[in-house]
């Protein structure tokens, strides 16, 4: 449109001139035209619009209806787990072989195409950052960045600790189920011991509850939180605070693009886990596959910029810090203690009684005195509750009609360590002993576990299910000879014919717990005995008998 209306002012301009006296020689030399164009711009004529050539094929076209299903996946994404343009070419590389294509190619068709499939998602201003130079050593920043991840099927929100050297770049990462104080704590432990030493200077830190109780003034004044003042002193760190909101987001903008960068291409898509633990060492491995990474402007990677670093840093202190917060909560009557809005199971025998809890970022640990009672996975949230089977099981050997409807069974199952094969056993022990004396039965094999592993027992009560053994002894049997490496072997039963089922599974024996006692006794090599000595006795106690009858 903008070459048409040049023309039409060219045009204009020549009939101008030529109105003007100018010769038509003179015209087309005038305006560096051909003789054609002069005499059609005299003639009166208008130049017709320019013809819109027929787009070709471009090599995208094949892989567009991917690149679209991407964009579409990101509409039910977290906010900042979507799509690049890098990482969409990166997949379309890496999944499905698109070497024929280049980054500029789907940048360009991302741009445009994200906003129609998106309409009500705009593009924001972008950033600016401004360069700075920090010496080796002697800076890092730390942040937390929300991320979200399939936890055991469950797609969970947690947090994401970042602690970024600002020479090198160098980041480790940690994922916390909060981020409160003890995952802050934590964050720093873990980061200091990989990286090997504290920063000199300082570290840049926003406004975090878990370090900052209240802002004074408009400037760089905090009110620390006391434990925040303790932990820090005890490794040295000297924090930096940035300007509260976002007008000091810029003043640790290393940190803010690291986890930008970690979560879109880490976290994307959305990884699937079944525990934070699992997570974690994740995370480690894409710690230090990013080692290789060349930052902008710089000729070294990040690893060869932090080992030139890394000697320079403080050295870590000897003395422990204990991160974790000691509680002292009570036993309810549901065998349950109550720590920051959740509770959490312990024994039975504990009900009634105050125990101590170490609460860390992931997990706890309860104690009786300095004895171990459980430990926990940290639950997010509040409300919510975690009861372990085991510490039930002994009041369900006098009530076992609780067992089927209890809370600590359904938690169980979801976590897999009540199977389906307990449930087979379960049901067949019922339908031969009585609902109430199968379900004692079932709950002293779940009991076995304290002393055994569970994998053993569950195969205990596979064999035992098959053979039609319904007692605690024959799964504990079953159980002892799997893990003492004894095989399957045939054991007569006491009539001494071995023990079938016909249920459709494999024929299978049991041997009953005397029988094996027997069976494994170790051989008697001692002479049998004589009654010979006592053959005198009686012929001496004989005749005497008789000389009394006879007189």
């Amino acid at each position: 449109m903008k070459t048409s209306q040049s023309k039409v002012d060219l045009y204009a301009a020549i009939r101008r001139d030529h109105r003007g006296g100018m010769s038509l020689r003179g015209l087309q030399g005038k305006y560096n035209v051909t003789w054609r164009t002069v005499r059609r711009a005299v003639d009166g004529q208008w130049p017709e619009p320019r013809r819109q050539q027929r787009r070709r094929g471009s090599r995208l076209d094949p892989y567009k209806p991917l690149i679209d299903g991407f964009l579409q996946a990101d509409l039910d994404a977290p906010a900042k787990q979507r799509h690049t343009a890098q990482r969409i070419f990166d997949r379309l590389v890496d999944e499905h072989g698109a070497d024929d294509i280049s980054y500029p190619m789907v940048r360009t068709y991302v741009k445009d195409r994200r906003p129609q499939i998106r309409r009500e998602a705009g593009i924001g201003p972008q950033a600016m950052f401004v360069p700075q130079t920090h010496p080796p050593g002697a800076q890092a920043e730390v942040d937390f960045g929300e991320i979200h991840a399939l936890l055991d099927g469950e797609l969970t929100r947690l947090y994401l600790f970042s602690l970024r050297l600002s020479y090198s770049g160098k980041a480790v990462h940690r994922v916390f189920a909060t981020s409160g104080q003890e995952a802050f704590f934590e964050g720093h432990v873990h980061a200091f011991r990989v990286l090997g030493g504290v920063p000199r200077m300082h570290i840049r830190y926003d406004n975090l509850r878990a370090a900052v109780e209240r802002v004074i003034g408009f400037y760089r004044y905090r009110k620390e939180a006391d434990r925040w003042t303790a932990f820090r002193s005890h490794w040295g760190i000297e924090p930096f605070y940035c300007r509260p909101g976002l007008e000091g987001a810029h003043e640790k903008g290393g940190v803010e693009g690291q986890i930008g960068y970690f979560r879109r291409n880490h976290f994307v898509p959305v990884p699937e886990v079944a525990s934070l633990t699992e997570l974690n060492a994740l995370v480690d491995q894409w710690d230090q596959a990013d080692e290789g990474r060349r930052l902008r402007g710089r000729t070294r990677t990040v690893g060869d910029c932090f080992a030139a670093e890394q000697p320079l840093l403080r050295p870590l202190p000897t003395e422990v810090f204990e991160t974790g917060r000691w509680f002292t909560p009570g036993v309810n009557r549901y065998s349950q203690i109550s720590v920051r809005g959740n509770a959490y199971s312990v024994p039975v025998r504990f009900i009634g009684r105050q125990l101590r809890v170490l609460l860390h970022a992931n997990d706890l640990i309860v104690y009786d005195g300095r004895t171990v009672v459980t430990r926990h996975e940290r639950l997010g949230g509040r409300h919510g509750s975690r009861l372990v089977l085991d510490h039930y099981l002994e009041a369900l050997l006098r009530k076992p009609g609780a067992f089927p409807g209890s809370t600590a069974l359904e938690q169980a199952r979801s976590a897999g360590r009540f199977t389906p094969v307990h449930d087979k056993w379960w049901s067949a022990a019922k339908a031969a002993h009585g609902e109430a004396a199968g379900t004692r039965a079932l709950i002293e094999v779940l009991l076995l576990a304290r002393h055994m592993d569970h994998e053993q027992v569950v195969a205990g009560l596979a064999a035992a299910y098959r053979a039609g053994a319904l007692t605690a002894d024959a799964v504990a049997l079953e159980a002892r000879k799997l893990a003492d490496g004894d095989g399957d072997p045939v054991v007569p039963d006491r009539r001494g014919r071995p023990q079938t089922t016909t249920d459709g599974d494999a024929t299978a024996t049991v041997a009953f717990l005397a029988d094996w006692k027997l069976s494994h006794l170790p051989p008697d090599t001692r002479p049998l005995p004589s009654v010979a000595p006592y053959d005198q006795l009686l012929k001496r106690f004989g005749h005497t008998a008789g000389k009394k009858e006879g007189s």
